[in-house]
Parts: structure tokens; C-alpha cells; sequence
């Protein structure tokens, strides 16, 4: 936009008083000197010669063969790299860098008279030559959003970050042909510059004859069927968690992407865009005073001319391996050892829990996700939770997993909602249209999910992710939009008892979780902070030794965490082992001597199991096998895997299923011990109503007399305390029953 008068000419004119007139030519033709206009024809002439003859050192025409090539499948688009620019002419990249608005097009023209030469004869429907699209990848060094100022104004920027919304694919032309109203005169192929700048409609007729009255103001309107128009779309980018400061809110900035690079990205993508830092005008809807107030304010976005989806960094693993490392994954799955190797180095600094780390392994790698003939699936991923005492480094297992994890997203139980972990259905602010924004779930497809504190989650939320956990799907029914979202990832979750502590008088009273949830669960760990004078001195020793060498315990495992996430990604991507004959004879036989002593447990308390063991439990013992196996990157199943498989959930699942015996409780672990309490349990609730007081020293030795240990009847005394059951009175020498 330019001023066409001085300050001093407008105020002799119109008045001192008056805003200044501004205008711009309403066709947007480019006004350019004969010198200028020769040069520009020299960079189109030189564009195509690095086209057609840029090869590298094995004399390889690579941008003339990849253009051809492209052209005849029907992908109108050419990848130039400015690296390759610069090395063939470095002049023209640094007019590409500094003027790309100018300097592009004449790229893109380039291109299309290359193709042009290089496909004729085409055939007699395509005679015509298509446009083609030049993306730009650059070597340039990437700059935050947050550092994005007025110097770099129409230049090529390198801009990481995430993308978070993506709107639907809609139409903008790029060419208009406009009718009059009144006289019926075109106006044809009125050119229209890319990007989120519009056009303006001429106010006045050009068309003048001799004899007529003149146009109407505002007489034209567009044909639609005679304009031409490309796809497009808009993006929302944040910066990547990684570069936000602390205490800082994350920035955004809009994407305007076009033609080839339409549905190229979706939310939760970790992107490096190049594209030319542009701006357009406010879309708030201001007018009279305020908007000759904001005339000179405009809103940046960025015009993308270039995408790299980013393979590396936190949360993301790399999906092409150099065949050096493909050498080293496949020498390092030769080994025997190769699953303690892994579970060695799933968090070194921390001590101990070598069954949870494997677990944690097995997790990482996960099973072989099958679909079945009917069109059902079954999936492969391994959910795991940890139940226990706080202290005992929960919440930083689940920090590791996130960082080492091919794809990883971590949650806290309290600040998530069923909406902020499933999917959420949104209101656009710009285009008043339901939009939908994915959860924490769907934007960890293929990965790992971890919600730590997630007993203090509400039980709605903790039903909503029910079929996310078995199905691996998320159905949504909202406003007008009906449809199923994929969430194939794997849940590892932490959570606390009811009673803060695990209290094993309780039982399973400490499992405050409905068998729905448990059973989608495929190993469920107890972490106790026992004490034990020579672990706990292993512990400290260890703890110390760690606050006093940080850089040494830093590279304490024999893998970097960089390694093993590649080795996590490669073994997930290359490897879907079965089980083999043998090994499934040998499952289903151990499967139903599970649920025979689950049974005859059941049969001996009187009481169902808190975690059931069902046919899930079944199909949790086959992923873990696949899992050991897909360590090891071989295609079946050993004995052994099924062994390992059955240890880890016998030390998990099993052990937390039968955790509301009394066994563990001071000591007594004999079955006529625990039949004794129960006897002592059911005679002191006979003889002694609610509301009764009795002596304590007279209930011990009134049961001691009937031949009954004086440790039972203690223990029995303790339990019922903890329970509310009992209450001591009277400096606690009587014992009042409360209910």
C-alpha cells in the first residue's frame, strides 16, 4: 500500500482535518522498470539452468529426473534443496532467502517450462503443461517463534515448533475474472497474490462508452466459473515444550500451507517449516475511528514454502537407521542376555526393581498387534500400573518411559479430564464451525501414555479411557460430529493406596479401583518401602553416590538412552513375532491352573478377588512373550519367552490378586495361622456385642486359656483397631466395640 500524496499536498487539498487518502492498484499488477524486468527474465533463465543441470558427483540430473519423473505420476511438485542452490549459484539462494516473494515465482515458472520441455510429446487430454509446486528445504539454523521480529519481515524463515490445530482443506483462487454488473464487460485472469492477503474489488467501471451513462459504484462481481483456484489450509503452531522458558506461556503462530503440502501435517505433529514470514490485516471486525487507528496493524503468519516432520528430540524416535546401526541392532539382539541388557538400562540411576524394569521393557517394545479375518483386532500394547508407597520412584520410571519412548506423552491424574485425554469437540473461533482436538491418547498413537497419580483422577474420567485401554479407539458422538479416533498406545500408570501407605491389614482395601479398569491392566505391581537394614544401606550408598557424581551415574547404563530408543523404535517397526505351537500348547495348560488356584482361593476366603484373573490375563501373558521375543527381533517364540512371561505376571498380577490374604501380616504365612485369627475374629465378634466394654488383658488371657496363641489374639485385636471396629479407652486398658 503506498501513499500517492504528501502530508502537505493532502492537507492544501482536503483539509487539515481529513485522514490521508491511501490506494493501491485494485488488479495487483506488479509495476516494474524495463531494467528490473530484464533482470528478473536473466534469474528465470539462470533457474532453469540449475534445473536442468545441477548433478552431483556421479553425474546424476537429479531435480531434471526427480521433475520428470514426478510429473508423469501425476505429482506436480519438485523438492529443491538450498544447499544445492548455493553450491551451483550463490547469489541466486540469497536472493531466494532475502526476496522470496519476488523470486519464487520465477522458480515455479522455471520449473513448469522444464516440464514442459521434458514431457512432450503429452498426451492429446493433457496437452496442456500444469503448474508446479517448488517446496524449499533449508540447512538454515532454526529460529524460535518467540525470536520471530520486524527484520524478518517477506523473508525465508526456519521456524520448529508443534502443530496443534489444523483446519478443514477449503479453496482460494488464484486468478479472478470479474463481470460489470451493468455493461456485462469482463474482466479476465486478474492475478491474485498467495498467501491470507485477499484482494480488493475495483470501486468504478473501467469499461467506458461513448453515448452510455456511466457504472454504478461498486459494479463488479466474481464468476465463479471462470476463476482458478488451488486447496489450502490453515495451522496453528506452539512452541515445542523443550524451548518454552520457564514460566513462560507457549507462543503460537498461524500456517498458511497450499497445493502439495495440503493434509501433509496433522495436530500433535513435531514440525521445522520454512516459509516466508508474512502479515496480514486484523480479522476483528473494527470500524469507523478505530480502524483508521489500526491501519498500519497487522497480524503475522507464516506462508510455508517447505516441511520437515522432525524424526529426533524428546518424544519422537528416528524412522531411518544408517546401515552401521542397523549392524549394531542386530549384533546386540544376538545376545543371550539381550532382555537383562535392555531392563539394565531402563532408568540406571535408580536402584533395584529389576521385575518392574523388565516389565517396563517388555511395555517399550510391546507385543504384535494381530486382525483377525472378521475384521476384529486384537491389540498389542502392554498397559502397566504401579500401586504402592510414595517414595519408591514411581513418577520417575514414568519420567524415563517418557523420554525414551518412540512416541511419548506424560499426564498428571489430577490436572486430566476425560475430554483432556480422550478428544474434546471445539467451537473455531474463526470459522464458528465444531472442530475437534485430540487428547493426550490420540496424540500418543503408537507410543506410550503415562498418567502418573492416577488413583486422584475422578472415576467418570477413569471410564472414559475404558475403551481406549482395550479397543484402542476413541468413539466420539458430539455436536454433529460422529466418528472414531485410533489411540494405539500402551498406558503405564502410577498410583498411590487409598490409605496413602499400603496397609496390609486392609487387604484389598487399598485397591480403590473397579475390576473394569484392573482387568484392562496386563501387569499390576505392589511397590512396598519395606525396611531392611542392608537394603536400605545399598540404597543410600547409592543415592549418594549419585548426588556426588552426577556426570558419572549419568552414563552408568551400557546404552545411551538415544540407542536404546532407536533399538525401541527399529524393533517395533521391523519385527511382529507369533507364538509358536509349542509355546501355545504350554500357555493354555499354565492358563487354566491360574484360574483352578484363583478359584480355590475364592472357595477358601469367601471372597472374590479385587483383580480378576479372565481371558485378558490370558492374552497379557502372550504380548509379554511376544514383547521378549521382539527383543531378541526373531519372528517366534520360545519356551523360554513363555516362562519369562509367566514369572513376570505370577510376581505382578498374581501376587497383587492374592494381596487381600492376611499373609505378610507380623509374620504369619501358615495356613493353620491364618485359619487361628479367623477362628479368634469370629468368637471375640460373638461374645462381645456392639457397644461393650472388656478389659484387654482379660480377652487375652480368656482366649489363651481356650488353647489359642497370645500372638493371634493380639494380631486379631490390631486388626480390628485399624478398622474402627474397636476403640481403646481408659489410658487403652479397655477395648470398646464400636461396630
Amino acid at each position: 500500500v503506498v501513499s500517492t500524496q504528501s502530508t502537505g499536498e493532502i492537507m492544501a487539498a482536503t483539509g487539515f482535518d481529513e485522514a490521508p487518502v491511501y490506494y493501491s492498484d485494485s488488479l495487483g499488477a506488479p509495476i516494474m522498470g524495463g531494467d528490473n524486468q530484464l533482470n528478473l527474465m536473466t534469474v528465470q533463465k539462470l533457474f532453469k539452468d540449475f534445473i536442468r543441470e545441477f548433478h552431483d558427483v556421479n553425474n546424476i540430473y537429479q531435480y531434471r529426473d526427480e521433475l520428470k519423473r514426478q510429473y508423469i505420476l501425476g505429482q506436480y511438485y519438485l523438492d529443491v534443496s538450498l544447499a544445492d542452490l548455493s553450491s551451483y549459484n550463490e547469489e541466486l539462494a540469497d536472493k531466494i532467502i532475502k526476496s522470496p516473494t519476488t523470486y519464487i515465482p520465477l522458480l515455479e515458472v522455471a520449473a513448469r517450462e522444464v516440464a514442459d520441455e521434458l514431457t512432450r510429446p503429452r498426451p492429446v487430454e493433457e496437452e496442456e503443461v500444469q503448474d508446479i509446486h517448488v517446496l524449499l528445504n533449508s540447512p538454515m539454523s532454526n529460529t524460535a517463534i518467540r525470536d520471530l521480529k520486524s527484520d524478518h519481515m517477506s523473508r525465508l524463515v526456519k521456524v520448529p515448533g508443534i502443530v496443534i490445530n489444523a483446519s478443514g482443506v477449503r479453496a482460494k483462487a488464484t486468478s479472478l475474472t470479474l463481470q460489470c454488473r451493468s455493461c456485462r464487460d469482463y474482466k479476465n485472469d486478474i492475478p491474485i497474490r498467495p498467501g491470507l492477503e485477499g484482494f480488493a474489488m475495483p470501486r468504478k467501471c473501467s469499461a467506458s462508452t461513448a453515448g452510455q451513462a456511466p457504472c454504478p459504484l461498486d459494479p463488479y462481481y466474481i464468476v465463479p466459473d471462470k476463476c482458478k483456484c488451488v486447496d489450502y489450509q490453515t495451522l496453528k503452531l506452539q512452541e515445542a515444550p523443550d524451548h518454552i522458558p520457564t514460566g513462560d506461556m507457549p507462543r503460537h503462530i498461524d500456517l498458511y500451507v497450499d497445493r502439495a503440502l495440503v493434509d501433509k501435517m496433522v495436530p500433535g505433529n513435531r514440525v521445522s517449516v520454512v516459509g516466508i514470514y508474512s502479515i496480514r490485516k486484523n480479522s476483528d471486525k473494527s470500524t469507523g475511528k478505530r480502524d483508521k487507528i489500526t491501519a498500519g496493524i497487522r497480524r503475522p503468519y507464516i506462508r510455508v514454502v517447505g516441511l520437515e516432520v522432525d524424526s529426533s528430540g524428546p518424544g519422537r524416535a528416528a524412522n531411518k537407521y544408517t546401515s552401521e546401526e542397523e549392524d549394531e541392532f542386530k549384533k546386540l539382539a544376538e545376545r543371550e542376555d539381550v532382555a537383562s541388557v535392555i531392563s539394565r538400562n531402563i532408568a540406571p540411576s535408580i536402584f533395584g526393581s529389576e521385575d518392574i524394569k523388565r516389565s517396563i521393557a517388555c511395555l517399550l517394545f510391546g507385543g504384535s498387534r494381530k486382525r483377525m479375518p472378521d475384521g476384529l483386532t486384537r491389540r498389542g500394547d502392554i498397559n502397566l500400573l504401579l500401586l504402592g508407597d510414595p517414595g519408591t520412584a514411581k513418577s520417575q520410571l514414568l519420567k524415563f518411559v517418557e523420554k525414551c519412548a518412540p512416541i511419548g506423552v506424560y499426564t498428571s491424574g489430577k490436572g486430566s479430564s476425560a475430554a483432556g485425554l480422550t478428544a474434546s469437540v471445539m467451537r473455531d473461533p474463526t470459522t464458528r464451525c465444531f472442530v475437534m482436538e485430540g487428547g493426550a491418547m490420540v496424540l500418543a498413537d503408537g507410543g506410550v501414555v503415562c498418567i502418573d497419580e492416577f488413583d486422584k483422577m475422578r472415576e467418570d474420567d477413569r471410564v472414559a479411557i475404558h475403551e481406549a485401554m482395550e479397543q484402542q479407539t476413541i468413539s466420539i458422538a458430539k455436536a454433529g460430529i460422529t466418528t472414531t479416533l485410533n489411540t494405539r498406545c500402551s498406558v503405564f500408570a502410577a498410583a498411590n493406596s487409598v490409605f496413602g501407605r499400603w496397609d496390609d491389614t486392609k487387604g484389598e482395601e487399598n485397591i480403590d479401583f473397579m475390576p473394569t479398569i484392573l482387568s484392562r491392566f496386563d501387569m499390576i505391581y505392589i511397590v512396598k518401602d519395606e525396611h531392611n537394614e542392608s537394603r536400605d544401606t545399598t540404597i543410600a550408598r547409592h543415592v549418594m553416590k549419585i548426588h556426588l557424581n552426577r556426570e558419572q551415574a549419568a552414563v552408568e547404563g551400557e546404552m545411551s538412552i538415544e540407542m536404546l530408543k532407536k533399538y525401541i523404535a527399529y524393533a517395533r517397526a521391523k519385527c511382529g513375532p507369533r507364538l509358536s505351537e509349542s509355546s501355545a500348547a504350554k500357555l493354555g495348560h499354565k492358563y487354566v491352573m491360574m484360574r483352578t488356584s484363583a478359584r480355590d482361593h475364592e472357595h477358601e476366603s469367601q471372597k472374590r478377588l479385587s483383580i480378576p484373573i479372565t481371558v485378558r490375563q490370558l492374552e497379557s501373558i502372550v504380548r509379554i512373550a511376544e514383547s521378549l521375543c521382539k527383543m531378541r527381533l526373531e519372528p517366534f517364540t520360545t519356551d523360554a519367552d513363555v516362562e519369562e512371561s509367566l514369572r513376570l505376571f505370577q510376581v505382578s498380577t498374581l501376587e497383587s490378586a492374592m494381596s487381600g490374604t492376611l499373609s505378610g501380616v507380623e509374620g504369619l504365612t501358615a495356613l493353620e495361622d491364618q485359619e487361628e485369627v479367623r477362628k479368634v475374629e469370629r468368637q471375640l465378634k460373638q461374645r462381645f456385642p456392639i457397644g461393650s466394654q472388656v478389659s484387654e488383658v482379660r480377652i487375652i488371657q480368656d482366649f489363651v486359656k481356650q488353647r489359642y496363641s497370645e500372638r493371634s489374639v493380639k494380631t486379631v485385636l490390631n486388626i480390628m483397631i485399624r478398622r474402627g471396629e474397636l476403640q481403646h479407652r481408659m489410658q487403652r486398658k479397655v477395648v470398646l466395640r464400636v461396630k
